[in-house]
């Protein structure tokens, strides 16, 4: 028996798309062949040679384990307190780009330019 999917990519601006699908928003930045995925699942990271097939994907984050049949590992606090100031340094950062690419965007149109 077949499933149902949905999946679709707004381009808000160069670099700069929202995704939506069944399995809720993100938001993606980066470049062809480099780009970062911020959602629910969390973070993932895609490197690639655009026109080869040719990826790697890292992903940090929350999962939600799912198709996962490994059982969790103990992490230790400083650990754990480490990983998640580097996730929320990595969202500071990619809202911060927004906020500078939207800001040029709209100065842009005001602007004329």
């Amino acid at each position: 028996m077949g499933n149902f999917r949905f999946y679709r990519r707004l381009s808000i601006f160069p670099g700069l798309s929202l995704n939506l699908s069944k399995s809720g928003p993100s938001v993606t930045v980066g470049v062809r062949g480099m780009h970062v995925t911020v959602g629910r699942g969390g973070v993932r990271r895609t490197v690639g040679i655009p026109g080869t097939g040719i990826y790697y994907t890292s992903y940090g984050g929350r999962h939600t384990g799912y198709h996962s049949s490994h059982t969790e590992t103990p992490v230790a606090p400083a650990e754990q307190k480490y990983a998640e100031r580097r996730a929320g340094a990595l969202i500071l950062l990619i809202v911060v780009g927004i906020a500078l690419m939207l800001g040029i965007a709209i100065g842009a149109l005001i602007g004329g330019h």
